[in-house]
Protein backbone atom coordinates (compact mmCIF):
# COMPACT_ATOMS: atom_id res chain seq x y z
CA UNK A 1 0.00 0.00 0.00
CA UNK A 2 1.13 3.55 -0.68
CA UNK A 3 -0.58 6.89 -0.77
CA UNK A 4 0.60 9.17 -3.61
CA UNK A 5 -1.54 11.72 -5.33
CA UNK A 6 -3.01 10.33 -8.55
CA UNK A 7 -2.04 12.81 -11.32
CA UNK A 8 -4.02 11.23 -14.13
CA UNK A 9 -7.79 11.54 -14.57
CA UNK A 10 -9.77 8.53 -13.47
CA UNK A 11 -11.42 6.52 -16.23
CA UNK A 12 -15.18 6.46 -15.77
CA UNK A 13 -16.78 3.18 -14.68
CA UNK A 14 -18.81 1.36 -17.32
CA UNK A 15 -22.30 0.13 -16.64
CA UNK A 16 -22.87 -3.57 -16.29
CA UNK A 17 -25.13 -3.61 -19.34
CA UNK A 18 -22.08 -3.18 -21.59
CA UNK A 19 -20.31 -6.14 -20.09
CA UNK A 20 -21.39 -8.64 -22.69
CA UNK A 21 -20.15 -6.44 -25.51
CA UNK A 22 -16.60 -6.40 -24.17
CA UNK A 23 -16.23 -10.00 -23.06
CA UNK A 24 -14.57 -11.05 -26.33
CA UNK A 25 -11.69 -8.74 -25.38
CA UNK A 26 -11.13 -10.92 -22.33
CA UNK A 27 -11.49 -14.29 -24.04
CA UNK A 28 -9.55 -16.91 -22.17
CA UNK A 29 -7.35 -19.59 -23.69
CA UNK A 30 -6.03 -22.07 -21.16
CA UNK A 31 -2.58 -23.41 -21.97
CA UNK A 32 -1.43 -26.93 -21.34
CA UNK A 33 -0.04 -27.11 -17.82
CA UNK A 34 1.13 -29.39 -15.07
CA UNK A 35 -1.34 -30.34 -12.36
CA UNK A 36 -0.76 -28.00 -9.40
CA UNK A 37 0.25 -29.67 -6.16
CA UNK A 38 -1.69 -27.33 -3.86
CA UNK A 39 -3.95 -24.39 -4.57
CA UNK A 40 -5.06 -24.20 -8.19
CA UNK A 41 -7.26 -22.12 -10.45
CA UNK A 42 -10.10 -23.76 -12.35
CA UNK A 43 -12.81 -22.01 -14.33
CA UNK A 44 -11.94 -18.68 -12.73
CA UNK A 45 -12.13 -19.99 -9.15
CA UNK A 46 -9.39 -20.55 -6.58
CA UNK A 47 -9.54 -24.14 -5.35
CA UNK A 48 -7.63 -26.06 -2.74
CA UNK A 49 -5.96 -29.31 -3.71
CA UNK A 50 -9.01 -31.10 -2.31
CA UNK A 51 -11.22 -29.27 -4.83
CA UNK A 52 -12.74 -27.10 -2.13
CA UNK A 53 -13.63 -23.61 -3.36
CA UNK A 54 -11.56 -21.20 -1.22
CA UNK A 55 -12.69 -17.62 -0.61
CA UNK A 56 -10.17 -15.44 1.18
CA UNK A 57 -11.46 -13.53 4.18
CA UNK A 58 -8.59 -11.80 5.89
CA UNK A 59 -6.34 -8.85 6.48
CA UNK A 60 -2.90 -7.50 5.71
CA UNK A 61 -0.15 -7.55 8.35
CA UNK A 62 3.00 -5.41 8.06
CA UNK A 63 5.47 -8.05 9.23
CA UNK A 64 8.59 -6.57 7.66
CA UNK A 65 8.25 -3.40 9.76
CA UNK A 66 6.92 -5.12 12.87
CA UNK A 67 8.74 -8.45 13.01
CA UNK A 68 8.29 -8.50 16.79
CA UNK A 69 4.50 -8.61 16.34
CA UNK A 70 4.28 -12.15 14.96
CA UNK A 71 1.69 -12.89 17.66
CA UNK A 72 -0.66 -10.77 15.56
CA UNK A 73 -1.32 -13.85 13.41
CA UNK A 74 -2.97 -15.59 16.36
CA UNK A 75 -5.03 -12.48 17.06
CA UNK A 76 -6.09 -12.19 13.43
CA UNK A 77 -7.19 -15.82 13.46
CA UNK A 78 -9.09 -15.26 16.69
CA UNK A 79 -11.13 -12.57 14.96
CA UNK A 80 -12.27 -15.16 12.41
CA UNK A 81 -9.94 -14.63 9.42
CA UNK A 82 -8.96 -17.54 7.20
CA UNK A 83 -6.13 -15.71 5.38
CA UNK A 84 -3.40 -13.21 6.17
CA UNK A 85 -1.41 -11.24 3.60
CA UNK A 86 2.07 -10.75 5.04
CA UNK A 87 4.32 -7.85 4.02
CA UNK A 88 7.92 -8.93 3.33
CA UNK A 89 10.98 -7.11 1.98
CA UNK A 90 13.57 -8.17 -0.56
CA UNK A 91 16.13 -6.00 1.23
CA UNK A 92 16.15 -3.29 -1.41
CA UNK A 93 14.12 -0.74 0.58
CA UNK A 94 13.76 -2.31 4.01
CA UNK A 95 15.47 -5.05 6.02
CA UNK A 96 15.45 -8.29 4.07
CA UNK A 97 13.26 -11.11 5.34
CA UNK A 98 15.54 -14.11 4.85
CA UNK A 99 14.56 -17.71 4.28
CA UNK A 100 14.60 -18.51 8.00
CA UNK A 101 12.21 -15.68 8.76
CA UNK A 102 9.91 -16.61 5.87
CA UNK A 103 9.86 -20.21 7.09
CA UNK A 104 8.88 -18.97 10.56
CA UNK A 105 6.06 -16.85 9.12
CA UNK A 106 4.74 -19.86 7.20
CA UNK A 107 4.96 -22.01 10.32
CA UNK A 108 3.04 -19.40 12.31
CA UNK A 109 0.36 -19.23 9.61
CA UNK A 110 -0.02 -22.99 9.70
CA UNK A 111 -0.04 -23.11 13.49
CA UNK A 112 -2.87 -20.57 13.45
CA UNK A 113 -4.71 -22.32 10.61
CA UNK A 114 -4.35 -19.38 8.24
CA UNK A 115 -3.56 -19.37 4.54
CA UNK A 116 -0.44 -17.26 3.95
CA UNK A 117 -0.36 -14.78 1.08
CA UNK A 118 3.25 -13.56 1.04
CA UNK A 119 4.14 -10.35 -0.81
CA UNK A 120 7.30 -8.34 -1.54
CA UNK A 121 6.67 -4.66 -0.80
CA UNK A 122 9.82 -3.20 -2.39
CA UNK A 123 8.15 -3.03 -5.83
CA UNK A 124 5.57 -0.50 -4.61
CA UNK A 125 5.16 2.34 -7.11
CA UNK A 126 8.01 1.30 -9.41
CA UNK A 127 8.67 3.94 -12.07
CA UNK A 128 7.37 6.69 -9.81
CA UNK A 129 8.51 5.91 -6.26
CA UNK A 130 12.20 6.42 -5.55
CA UNK A 131 13.94 3.18 -4.64
CA UNK A 132 11.20 0.88 -5.88
CA UNK A 133 12.43 -2.24 -7.67
CA UNK A 134 11.18 -4.29 -10.61
CA UNK A 135 9.05 -7.40 -10.63
CA UNK A 136 12.07 -9.25 -11.98
CA UNK A 137 13.99 -8.26 -8.86
CA UNK A 138 11.08 -9.44 -6.72
CA UNK A 139 11.12 -12.79 -8.54
CA UNK A 140 14.83 -13.09 -7.73
CA UNK A 141 13.98 -12.62 -4.06
CA UNK A 142 11.41 -15.41 -4.16
CA UNK A 143 13.92 -17.70 -5.81
CA UNK A 144 16.37 -16.82 -3.02
CA UNK A 145 13.92 -17.96 -0.32
CA UNK A 146 12.48 -20.90 -2.27
CA UNK A 147 13.74 -23.34 0.36
CA UNK A 148 11.24 -21.88 2.84
CA UNK A 149 8.35 -22.26 0.39
CA UNK A 150 8.91 -25.56 -1.40
CA UNK A 151 6.30 -28.08 -0.33
CA UNK A 152 4.01 -25.39 1.11
CA UNK A 153 1.77 -25.09 -1.96
CA UNK A 154 -1.26 -26.12 0.12
CA UNK A 155 -0.71 -23.27 2.56
CA UNK A 156 1.08 -20.44 0.72
CA UNK A 157 0.20 -18.15 -2.19
CA UNK A 158 3.05 -16.05 -3.59
CA UNK A 159 2.05 -12.43 -4.33
CA UNK A 160 4.99 -11.53 -6.58
CA UNK A 161 5.19 -7.80 -5.83
CA UNK A 162 3.04 -5.15 -4.18
CA UNK A 163 1.57 -2.44 -6.45
CA UNK A 164 4.38 -2.94 -8.97
CA UNK A 165 3.88 0.28 -10.94
CA UNK A 166 2.84 3.77 -10.00
CA UNK A 167 1.43 6.10 -12.64
CA UNK A 168 4.58 6.25 -14.79
CA UNK A 169 5.31 3.72 -17.57
CA UNK A 170 2.59 1.50 -16.16
CA UNK A 171 1.81 0.04 -19.60
CA UNK A 172 4.97 -2.07 -19.13
CA UNK A 173 3.08 -3.99 -16.42
CA UNK A 174 1.80 -6.66 -18.81
CA UNK A 175 5.16 -7.72 -20.22
CA UNK A 176 6.95 -7.46 -16.87
CA UNK A 177 4.30 -9.54 -15.12
CA UNK A 178 4.45 -12.27 -17.74
CA UNK A 179 8.25 -12.34 -17.47
CA UNK A 180 8.17 -12.60 -13.67
CA UNK A 181 5.68 -15.47 -13.80
CA UNK A 182 7.87 -17.30 -16.30
CA UNK A 183 10.98 -16.76 -14.18
CA UNK A 184 9.30 -18.28 -11.13
CA UNK A 185 7.87 -21.23 -13.04
CA UNK A 186 11.27 -21.92 -14.62
CA UNK A 187 12.76 -21.87 -11.10
CA UNK A 188 10.38 -24.61 -9.96
CA UNK A 189 7.64 -22.66 -8.22
CA UNK A 190 4.42 -24.70 -8.26
CA UNK A 191 2.50 -22.29 -6.03
CA UNK A 192 -0.52 -20.26 -6.98
CA UNK A 193 0.88 -16.85 -7.92
CA UNK A 194 -0.89 -13.56 -7.25
CA UNK A 195 -0.22 -10.41 -9.26
CA UNK A 196 -1.11 -6.86 -8.22
CA UNK A 197 -2.42 -4.20 -10.57
CA UNK A 198 -0.40 -1.13 -11.62
CA UNK A 199 -1.44 2.49 -10.86
CA UNK A 200 -0.53 1.95 -7.20
CA UNK A 201 -2.64 -1.21 -7.28
CA UNK A 202 -5.87 0.52 -8.37
CA UNK A 203 -5.70 -0.05 -12.15
CA UNK A 204 -7.58 3.15 -12.98
CA UNK A 205 -6.22 2.91 -16.55
CA UNK A 206 -7.50 -0.71 -16.78
CA UNK A 207 -4.12 -2.14 -17.82
CA UNK A 208 -4.58 -5.25 -15.72
CA UNK A 209 -8.27 -5.60 -16.51
CA UNK A 210 -7.74 -5.46 -20.27
CA UNK A 211 -4.64 -7.69 -20.32
CA UNK A 212 -5.53 -10.20 -17.61
CA UNK A 213 -6.47 -12.93 -20.08
CA UNK A 214 -3.12 -12.79 -21.86
CA UNK A 215 -1.22 -12.74 -18.56
CA UNK A 216 -3.16 -15.76 -17.32
CA UNK A 217 -2.49 -17.58 -20.61
CA UNK A 218 1.24 -16.86 -20.22
CA UNK A 219 1.38 -18.91 -17.00
CA UNK A 220 2.33 -22.47 -18.03
CA UNK A 221 0.57 -23.75 -14.89
CA UNK A 222 -2.58 -21.65 -15.48
CA UNK A 223 -2.42 -20.85 -11.78
CA UNK A 224 -2.35 -17.06 -11.42
CA UNK A 225 -4.78 -14.91 -9.42
CA UNK A 226 -5.25 -11.16 -10.00
CA UNK A 227 -5.36 -8.67 -7.15
CA UNK A 228 -7.00 -5.24 -7.27
CA UNK A 229 -6.49 -2.67 -4.49
CA UNK A 230 -9.58 -0.59 -3.84
CA UNK A 231 -9.09 2.85 -2.35
CA UNK A 232 -10.20 6.25 -3.66
CA UNK A 233 -10.60 5.12 -7.26
CA UNK A 234 -13.37 2.77 -6.16
CA UNK A 235 -15.72 5.21 -4.48
CA UNK A 236 -18.97 4.20 -6.21
CA UNK A 237 -20.94 0.98 -6.33
CA UNK A 238 -20.99 1.04 -10.13
CA UNK A 239 -17.19 1.09 -10.41
CA UNK A 240 -16.75 -1.76 -7.92
CA UNK A 241 -19.44 -3.96 -9.44
CA UNK A 242 -18.28 -3.32 -12.98
CA UNK A 243 -14.61 -4.05 -12.32
CA UNK A 244 -15.14 -7.27 -10.38
CA UNK A 245 -18.00 -8.40 -12.60
CA UNK A 246 -15.85 -8.31 -15.73
CA UNK A 247 -13.33 -10.74 -14.22
CA UNK A 248 -16.04 -13.09 -13.06
CA UNK A 249 -17.77 -13.05 -16.44
CA UNK A 250 -14.46 -13.75 -18.17
CA UNK A 251 -13.71 -16.59 -15.73
CA UNK A 252 -10.54 -14.94 -14.52
CA UNK A 253 -9.72 -15.22 -10.79
CA UNK A 254 -9.77 -11.90 -8.91
CA UNK A 255 -9.45 -10.88 -5.26
CA UNK A 256 -9.52 -7.49 -3.53
CA UNK A 257 -6.01 -7.68 -2.11
CA UNK A 258 -6.24 -4.38 -0.21
CA UNK A 259 -9.01 -1.93 0.65
CA UNK A 260 -10.02 0.46 3.39
CA UNK A 261 -12.93 2.53 4.66
CA UNK A 262 -11.26 5.88 3.97
CA UNK A 263 -8.23 7.16 2.14
CA UNK A 264 -6.22 10.23 1.33
CA UNK A 265 -7.13 9.91 -2.38
CA UNK A 266 -10.87 9.56 -1.84
CA UNK A 267 -13.49 7.66 0.10
CA UNK A 268 -13.77 4.02 -1.02
CA UNK A 269 -17.20 2.41 -0.82
CA UNK A 270 -16.30 -0.34 1.61
CA UNK A 271 -19.90 -1.45 2.07
CA UNK A 272 -20.23 -2.26 -1.62
CA UNK A 273 -16.81 -3.92 -1.71
CA UNK A 274 -17.90 -6.25 1.08
CA UNK A 275 -21.36 -6.86 -0.37
CA UNK A 276 -20.23 -7.54 -3.96
CA UNK A 277 -17.34 -9.81 -2.98
CA UNK A 278 -19.74 -11.82 -0.85
CA UNK A 279 -22.33 -11.96 -3.62
CA UNK A 280 -19.73 -13.10 -6.18
CA UNK A 281 -17.85 -15.26 -3.65
CA UNK A 282 -14.59 -13.39 -4.20
CA UNK A 283 -11.82 -13.02 -1.67
CA UNK A 284 -10.92 -9.83 0.16
CA UNK A 285 -8.03 -8.76 2.40
CA UNK A 286 -8.48 -5.52 4.31
CA UNK A 287 -5.63 -3.11 4.97
CA UNK A 288 -4.38 -3.43 7.68
CA UNK A 289 -4.10 -4.96 11.15
CA UNK A 290 -2.10 -2.20 12.88
CA UNK A 291 0.99 0.03 12.64
CA UNK A 292 -0.04 2.44 9.88
CA UNK A 293 1.67 5.84 9.78
CA UNK A 294 2.10 8.78 7.47
CA UNK A 295 -1.35 10.20 8.10
CA UNK A 296 -3.32 7.01 7.43
CA UNK A 297 -3.39 5.70 10.96
CA UNK A 298 -7.16 5.52 10.58
CA UNK A 299 -6.62 2.34 8.54
CA UNK A 300 -5.51 0.44 11.67
CA UNK A 301 -8.02 -2.27 12.58
CA UNK A 302 -6.78 -2.46 16.16
CA UNK A 303 -5.00 0.17 18.21
CA UNK A 304 -1.32 -0.45 18.94
CA UNK A 305 -1.61 -4.14 17.93
CA UNK A 306 -4.00 -4.76 20.83
CA UNK A 307 -6.69 -7.23 19.69
CA UNK A 308 -8.99 -5.98 22.43
CA UNK A 309 -8.98 -2.44 21.01
CA UNK A 310 -10.85 -2.69 17.74
CA UNK A 311 -11.09 0.59 15.86
CA UNK A 312 -14.27 1.53 14.02
CA UNK A 313 -12.67 0.19 10.82
CA UNK A 314 -11.75 -3.06 12.53
CA UNK A 315 -15.24 -3.39 13.98
CA UNK A 316 -16.74 -2.84 10.52
CA UNK A 317 -14.50 -5.35 8.76
CA UNK A 318 -14.58 -8.11 11.34
CA UNK A 319 -18.07 -7.83 12.80
CA UNK A 320 -20.15 -5.85 10.29
CA UNK A 321 -22.44 -6.99 7.48
CA UNK A 322 -20.61 -9.26 5.00
CA UNK A 323 -17.57 -9.01 7.26
CA UNK A 324 -15.05 -11.63 8.26
CA UNK A 325 -16.85 -13.08 11.28
CA UNK A 326 -20.03 -13.61 9.29
CA UNK A 327 -18.55 -14.97 6.05
CA UNK A 328 -15.15 -16.57 6.66
CA UNK A 329 -14.73 -20.32 6.17
CA UNK A 330 -11.54 -22.01 7.28
CA UNK A 331 -9.41 -23.65 4.59
CA UNK A 332 -10.25 -27.33 4.09
CA UNK A 333 -6.58 -28.24 4.56
CA UNK A 334 -7.14 -27.42 8.23
CA UNK A 335 -10.43 -29.31 8.47
CA UNK A 336 -10.80 -32.03 11.05
CA UNK A 337 -11.11 -34.83 8.46
CA UNK A 338 -10.36 -38.42 9.40
CA UNK A 339 -8.76 -38.59 12.83
CA UNK A 340 -8.85 -34.80 13.28
CA UNK A 341 -9.88 -32.77 16.29
CA UNK A 342 -13.66 -32.70 16.60
CA UNK A 343 -13.86 -32.10 20.36
CA UNK A 344 -14.87 -28.61 21.42
CA UNK A 345 -13.26 -26.82 24.37
CA UNK A 346 -15.04 -26.74 27.69
CA UNK A 347 -17.24 -23.73 28.35
CA UNK A 348 -15.46 -20.69 29.79
CA UNK A 349 -16.20 -19.63 33.34
CA UNK A 350 -19.00 -17.18 34.11
CA UNK A 351 -17.79 -13.68 33.18
CA UNK A 352 -17.52 -11.05 35.90
CA UNK A 353 -17.87 -7.34 35.14
CA UNK A 354 -15.64 -4.54 36.42
CA UNK A 355 -14.70 -0.97 35.52
CA UNK A 356 -18.22 -0.32 34.27
CA UNK A 357 -18.64 3.18 32.84
CA UNK A 358 -21.38 4.87 30.89
CA UNK A 359 -19.87 3.54 27.64
CA UNK A 360 -17.75 0.48 28.47
CA UNK A 361 -17.28 -2.53 30.73
CA UNK A 362 -14.44 -4.97 31.37
CA UNK A 363 -15.32 -8.67 31.49
CA UNK A 364 -13.14 -11.41 33.01
CA UNK A 365 -13.79 -15.17 32.98
CA UNK A 366 -12.22 -18.48 33.83
CA UNK A 367 -10.22 -20.13 31.06
CA UNK A 368 -11.67 -22.96 28.99
CA UNK A 369 -9.69 -26.15 28.48
CA UNK A 370 -9.00 -28.13 25.30
CA UNK A 371 -6.76 -31.07 24.47
CA UNK A 372 -5.03 -29.15 21.67
CA UNK A 373 -5.24 -25.65 23.12
CA UNK A 374 -7.75 -22.80 23.17
CA UNK A 375 -6.96 -20.18 20.52
CA UNK A 376 -9.53 -17.49 21.30
CA UNK A 377 -12.74 -16.35 22.92
CA UNK A 378 -15.84 -14.68 21.47
CA UNK A 379 -17.67 -12.28 23.77
CA UNK A 380 -21.31 -12.05 22.70
CA UNK A 381 -24.05 -9.60 23.59
CA UNK A 382 -27.42 -11.29 24.13
CA UNK A 383 -30.71 -9.56 23.43
CA UNK A 384 -33.77 -11.78 23.56
CA UNK A 385 -32.89 -14.76 21.38
CA UNK A 386 -30.25 -12.88 19.37
CA UNK A 387 -26.48 -13.01 19.88
CA UNK A 388 -24.09 -10.38 18.52
CA UNK A 389 -20.31 -10.66 18.73
CA UNK A 390 -19.14 -7.75 20.88
CA UNK A 391 -15.41 -8.49 20.70
CA UNK A 392 -12.89 -11.32 20.39
CA UNK A 393 -9.70 -11.93 22.32
CA UNK A 394 -6.99 -14.52 22.90
CA UNK A 395 -6.97 -13.87 26.66
CA UNK A 396 -9.50 -14.26 29.44
CA UNK A 397 -10.58 -10.65 29.72
CA UNK A 398 -11.85 -8.01 27.32
CA UNK A 399 -13.22 -4.50 27.41
CA UNK A 400 -16.50 -3.98 25.57
CA UNK A 401 -16.92 -0.42 24.33
CA UNK A 402 -19.62 1.57 22.55
CA UNK A 403 -22.25 1.00 25.25
CA UNK A 404 -25.09 3.40 26.02
CA UNK A 405 -25.45 5.08 29.41
CA UNK A 406 -28.15 3.84 31.82
CA UNK A 407 -28.70 0.65 29.81
CA UNK A 408 -28.74 -3.02 30.80
CA UNK A 409 -26.66 -5.49 28.77
CA UNK A 410 -26.24 -9.27 28.98
CA UNK A 411 -22.96 -10.89 27.93
CA UNK A 412 -21.57 -14.42 27.61
CA UNK A 413 -18.41 -16.03 26.24
CA UNK A 414 -17.54 -18.87 23.85
CA UNK A 415 -14.13 -20.55 23.50
CA UNK A 416 -12.59 -21.72 20.20
CA UNK A 417 -9.76 -24.17 19.54
CA UNK A 418 -7.25 -24.49 16.71
CA UNK A 419 -9.56 -26.82 14.77
CA UNK A 420 -12.32 -24.24 14.77
CA UNK A 421 -14.45 -26.12 17.31
CA UNK A 422 -16.58 -23.81 19.45
CA UNK A 423 -17.49 -24.48 23.07
CA UNK A 424 -20.86 -24.32 24.75
CA UNK A 425 -21.77 -20.81 25.83
CA UNK A 426 -20.71 -19.69 29.29
CA UNK A 427 -23.21 -18.55 31.86
CA UNK A 428 -24.28 -14.94 31.41
CA UNK A 429 -23.56 -11.73 33.27
CA UNK A 430 -25.80 -8.67 33.19
CA UNK A 431 -24.24 -5.21 33.31
CA UNK A 432 -26.08 -1.94 33.77
CA UNK A 433 -24.15 1.14 32.70
CA UNK A 434 -24.42 4.25 34.89
CA UNK A 435 -26.04 7.45 33.74
CA UNK A 436 -23.87 9.56 31.46
CA UNK A 437 -22.67 13.02 32.16
CA UNK A 438 -20.78 12.30 35.39
CA UNK A 439 -17.25 13.63 35.50
CA UNK A 440 -14.34 11.30 36.08
CA UNK A 441 -11.10 12.09 37.87
CA UNK A 442 -9.57 13.82 34.86
CA UNK A 443 -9.23 17.22 33.28
CA UNK A 444 -8.27 17.90 29.67
CA UNK A 445 -6.91 21.08 28.18
CA UNK A 446 -6.90 21.57 24.40
CA UNK A 447 -5.30 24.42 22.52
CA UNK A 448 -4.22 25.30 19.00
CA UNK A 449 -0.54 26.32 19.01
CA UNK A 450 -0.27 27.30 15.36
CA UNK A 451 -2.30 27.53 12.16
CA UNK A 452 -1.64 27.82 8.43
CA UNK A 453 -3.84 27.44 5.34
CA UNK A 454 -5.27 23.92 5.43
CA UNK A 455 -3.39 22.86 8.55
CA UNK A 456 -2.67 23.45 12.20
CA UNK A 457 -0.73 22.24 15.25
CA UNK A 458 -2.44 21.36 18.53
CA UNK A 459 -1.63 20.41 22.09
CA UNK A 460 -3.65 18.30 24.53
CA UNK A 461 -2.88 18.13 28.25
CA UNK A 462 -4.41 15.30 30.28
CA UNK A 463 -4.42 15.82 34.05
CA UNK A 464 -5.18 13.13 36.62
CA UNK A 465 -7.32 14.81 39.28
CA UNK A 466 -7.86 11.58 41.22
CA UNK A 467 -6.07 10.14 44.23
CA UNK A 468 -4.51 7.13 42.46
CA UNK A 469 -2.26 6.77 39.43
CA UNK A 470 -3.54 6.05 35.94
CA UNK A 471 -1.56 3.28 34.23
CA UNK A 472 -2.45 3.12 30.55
CA UNK A 473 -5.22 5.17 29.04
CA UNK A 474 -7.38 5.89 26.01
CA UNK A 475 -8.50 9.47 25.37
CA UNK A 476 -11.46 10.21 23.09
CA UNK A 477 -12.98 13.34 21.57
CA UNK A 478 -14.85 14.51 18.46
CA UNK A 479 -13.65 17.23 16.12
CA UNK A 480 -16.47 19.70 15.38
CA UNK A 481 -15.40 20.91 11.92
CA UNK A 482 -13.86 18.04 9.94
CA UNK A 483 -10.33 18.36 11.30
CA UNK A 484 -8.09 15.34 10.90
CA UNK A 485 -4.91 14.34 12.73
CA UNK A 486 -1.92 13.66 10.47
CA UNK A 487 0.85 13.09 13.03
CA UNK A 488 1.04 12.82 16.83
CA UNK A 489 3.65 12.53 19.54
CA UNK A 490 2.88 11.25 23.02
CA UNK A 491 0.14 8.89 21.89
CA UNK A 492 -1.14 6.74 19.02
CA UNK A 493 -4.21 8.18 17.29
CA UNK A 494 -7.00 6.46 15.38
CA UNK A 495 -9.68 8.49 13.65
CA UNK A 496 -12.94 7.59 11.95
CA UNK A 497 -14.79 10.59 10.63
CA UNK A 498 -14.86 13.14 13.43
CA UNK A 499 -14.26 10.57 16.20
CA UNK A 500 -10.70 10.49 17.59
CA UNK A 501 -9.27 7.82 19.89
CA UNK A 502 -5.74 8.18 21.28
CA UNK A 503 -3.92 5.47 23.24
CA UNK A 504 -0.97 6.26 25.44
CA UNK A 505 2.61 5.88 24.33
CA UNK A 506 4.94 3.89 26.61
CA UNK A 507 6.38 7.09 28.03
CA UNK A 508 2.99 8.75 28.69
CA UNK A 509 1.06 5.71 29.94
CA UNK A 510 1.52 6.48 33.65
CA UNK A 511 -0.15 9.61 35.01
CA UNK A 512 0.46 9.97 38.77
CA UNK A 513 -2.20 11.42 41.07
CA UNK A 514 -2.32 15.18 40.46
CA UNK A 515 0.08 14.69 37.53
CA UNK A 516 -0.36 15.32 33.82
CA UNK A 517 0.93 14.37 30.38
CA UNK A 518 0.97 16.47 27.24
CA UNK A 519 0.40 15.33 23.66
CA UNK A 520 1.20 17.25 20.51
CA UNK A 521 -0.08 16.78 17.00
CA UNK A 522 -0.41 18.26 13.54
CA UNK A 523 -3.64 18.14 11.58
CA UNK A 524 -5.54 19.30 8.54
CA UNK A 525 -8.57 21.59 8.38
CA UNK A 526 -10.82 22.79 5.59
CA UNK A 527 -12.05 26.06 7.09
CA UNK A 528 -12.67 27.16 10.65
CA UNK A 529 -10.87 25.35 13.43
CA UNK A 530 -13.03 25.26 16.57
CA UNK A 531 -11.82 23.24 19.55
CA UNK A 532 -13.48 20.02 20.75
CA UNK A 533 -15.68 20.56 23.79
CA UNK A 534 -15.92 17.09 25.36
CA UNK A 535 -13.29 14.49 26.26
CA UNK A 536 -13.34 11.09 27.97
CA UNK A 537 -10.50 9.12 29.54
CA UNK A 538 -10.90 5.36 29.79
CA UNK A 539 -14.63 5.80 29.26
CA UNK A 540 -15.14 8.48 31.95
CA UNK A 541 -16.03 12.05 31.01
CA UNK A 542 -13.36 14.64 31.81
CA UNK A 543 -13.82 18.25 32.82
CA UNK A 544 -12.43 20.94 30.52
CA UNK A 545 -9.40 22.90 31.69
Amino acid sequence: MSFPERPFPRAAGLVAALLGLLLPLLALTTPAHAAPTGFRVENGRLLEASGNDFVMRGVNHAHTWYADRISSLAHIKAKGANTVRVVLSSGDRWTRNDAADVADVVAQCKQNRLICVLEVHDTTGYGEQSGAVTLSRAADYWIGVHSALAGQEDHVIVNIGNEPYGNTNYTNWTADTKAAIKKLRDAGFDHTLMVDAPNWGQDWAFTMRDNAASVFAADPDANTVFSIHMYGVFDTAAEISDYLGRFVAARLPIVVGEFGHDHSDGNPDENTILAVTQQLRLGYLGWSWSGNGGGVEYLDMVTNFDPNQLTSWGERLFNGANGIAATSEEAAIYGSGSGGDTTAPTAPGTPAASAVTASSATLTWGAATDANGVTGYDVVRISGGTETVATTTTGTSATVTGLTAATSYTFAVYARDAAGNRSQRSATVTVTTPSGGTTGACEVGYRVTGEWPGGFQGEVTVRNTGSSAVNGWTLRWSFPAGQRITNMWGGTPAQSGSEVSVTSASYTAAIPASGSVTLGFTGTRTGTNPSPTAFSLNGADCSAA
